[in-house]
């Protein structure tokens, strides 16, 4: 069982949600990859208006309607925007379809205005994803660092909380947030460097690792060379690539009654 974590279809070609998402379900049945979690629609945009939001919101809104069977929609939402987006939260979750919350580099995860999505959340059981990157070169305004994640999560101790990236530089990522038992590594995004996996088994526990692609930003098959290449036991990869995603969405698709 293979579920991807972190797959866009912005990238694609196809003149709408519908038809980017059915490429992107043909290169993900190549893989063997059951489900997929969207988020964000087309173009990226690293300060959306609250209509932006609305607006990207709804291109996955759209791609769910053929393809529920294969994707999990995640909101994406601003804390520059507070309250646009925590009504974006219960059009899209509370009252909608999708299953968690995407948040990008609008604003630091280390800052209060993230407190108010993390409790809406954790309301409705939503996974709550955020971006990190540490670059030697300097992060982009409002963009997170996995120090960033471990403040917030620090905030919200029984909260369920997934570092986007594992920062990019992953050595400095997994060492910010290994005191913190309620987070977990994202490995998607960056190149498939011998020993991430590794070490991020070694210093979480295999049950805080999991698999995601950052497609099509990033080729499936390069993402998941880094899990199939990895030197650990067969019961921990299985974790890694789907068992984890499955636990930590399991309270929310009960709580809707969405059965897989």
């Amino acid at each position: 069982m293979i579920w991807d974590l972190h797959c866009h279809f912005g990238a694609l070609p196809g003149d709408t949600p519908d038809a980017r998402m059915e490429k992107l379900v043909r290169f993900a049945d190549r893989m063997g990859i059951e489900r997929m979690c969207i988020f964000m629609g087309y173009p990226f945009l690293s300060e959306p208006t609250p209509a932006q939001l609305r607006e990207q919101n709804d291109q996955v809104l759209d791609a769910l309607k053929h393809w529920s069977h294969r994707a999990f929609g995640f909101v994406y939402l601003s804390p520059q925007h507070l309250e646009a987006s925590l009504a974006e939260f219960d059009r899209c979750v509370r009252n909608g379809p999708m299953v968690g919350v995407k948040l990008w580099v609008a604003k630091r995860a280390s800052a209060r205005e993230l407190d108010p999505i993390v409790e809406a959340a954790a309301s409705m059981n939503a996974v709550i994803f955020q971006h990190t990157w540490h670059k030697t070169t300097g992060n982009l305004p409002g963009e997170s660092e996995p120090a960033d994640v471990a403040a917030l999560a620090a905030r919200h101790p029984s909260v369920p909380i997934i570092c986007g990236h594992t920062g990019g530089e992953w050595e400095t990522g997994i060492r910010a947030i290994r005191h913190l038992p309620l987070v977990s590594a994202d490995l998607a995004g960056s190149d498939p460097y011998n020993g991430f996996v590794e070490m991020a088994v070694r210093e979480l526990g295999a049950a805080r690792v999991i698999y995601g692609s950052d497609a099509s930003g990033r080729s499936f098959a390069s993402q998941l060379g880094k899990v199939m290449g990895a030197d650990i036991n067969e019961a921990d990869r299985k974790l890694i690539l789907g068992e984890n995603l499955k636990r930590m969405m399991t309270p929310i698709l009960t709580r809707k009654g969405m059965r897989v």
